[in-house]
């Protein structure tokens, strides 16, 4: 069962607030956490007293640095079961965020990863902090971005949704509001006069939110972004090495090494998912290939020994199986990303 304080949700001046609360975890998400939030979530949808909702989290630890990552690897070793039925829900979340009728605001302050950019990417205004911190890491444990990665990092400018997908690269707010993954920056000072001008106007979030927001300054990636346009625009990982081993600029060299140390199968994986996930028609659709990877790809080799060395060891060296890309086959991941038998696809929320 659910600790009543690990999910906060209650209604205030016309806002339904969705506060973490598991600091300890930086706000990790279980099973019921998201049940919890697709409880409140339903129950606010058709009620006029609720004008918008707000998702935020206690502490200054960190937004929501992903998903119970543990559980997911010891139900992987097993059966998958839990780990399935977790996915399940998180991604009936995700998608009820995605399509909610009504607006959503996420207070991205401090580390989002993960599962918290699952619960944060569908809303209409996500702030940043100067404490944000945002990455998508999976290939470094043998996952894949999933809770909507394959849907939202492709439609970022140009190929930096691959470049951060492949390579699992951390940006502060003056990149995120920039590419676009968060709508605007506010000092983290600035957020409590936010809450209380949106307890005033709480059906125009982004009113206030624009009447609030100021410059996050020079974005660090923007210098690299006709790099990473020429360099990740290919539809196989070796030849995104190779033409990064062709330049031979000192910022290519490094994006190179940094993908030599994640997992082949993941980097492949992570690639088609993406370029299927541009030309899907919509975020169900999405959701859907997702959940047929993660059931999947969390009983490879690759994930169990992901987790051991970078979650449970931290001795940070994975031995990698296949070690190389040449042992990543097409018809693995053609078993990866195979249609489930019709009666456990993932359908959303009815």
């Amino acid at each position: 069962m659910i600790s009543e304080s690990e999910v906060l949700a209650r209604v205030q001046s016309g806002v339904g607030r969705l506060t973490l609360n598991r600091p300890k975890a930086l706000h990790a998400l279980n099973r019921a956490m998201c049940d919890a939030m697709i409880e409140a979530l339903l129950a606010w949808r058709d009620d006029d007293a609720v004008k918008s909702v707000l998702i935020d989290h206690a502490g200054e630890r960190g937004f929501c640095a992903g998903g119970d990552i543990r559980m997911i690897a010891e139900s992987g070793a097993g059966d998958a079961s839990e780990a399935k039925a977790f996915f399940d829900r998180e991604y009936k979340l995700n998608h009820l965020l995605f399509d909610y009728p009504k607006p959503v605001t996420a207070l991205v302050d401090g580390i989002v990863m993960g599962g918290g950019v699952g619960i944060s990417e569908p809303a209409d205004v996500r702030i940043a902090t100067e404490r944000t911190t945002y990455a998508m890491p999976e290939t470094g444990i043998g996952l894949f971005p999933d809770v909507g990665g394959g849907w939202f990092l492709p439609r970022l400018p140009g190929q930096t949704g691959v470049w951060l997908a492949l390579t699992g690269a951390r940006l502060k707010a003056a990149d995120t509001v920039f590419l676009g993954v968060h709508t605007h920056f506010l000092p983290s000072d600035a957020l409590e006069a936010f809450r209380a001008i949106l307890a005033a106007d709480p059906a125009h979030p982004i009113d206030v939110a624009d009447g609030l927001e100021t410059d996050a300054g020079e974005p660090p990636i923007e210098p690299h972004l006709p790099a990473i346009e020429r360099l990740f625009a290919f539809d196989a990982v070796e030849e995104i090495f190779a033409a990064l081993e062709a330049d031979g600029s000192d910022w290519a060299l490094t994006q190179l090494a940094t993908l030599k140390t994640k997992s082949p199968q993941s980097l492949k994986v992570t690639l088609r998912q993406l370029r299927t996930g541009a030309s899907l028609g919509s975020f169900a659709d999405n959701m859907a290939m997702e959940y047929r990877l993660g059931g999947r790809v969390v009983r490879t080799h690759d994930f169990q020994e992901g987790v051991r060395a970078v979650i449970v060891d931290k001795d940070n060296t994975p031995k990698w199986a296949p070690a190389d890309l040449a042992g990543v086959f097409e018809a693995e991941l053609d078993r990866l990303f195979a249609p489930l038998p019709a009666d456990e696809e993932w359908r959303p929320l009815a």
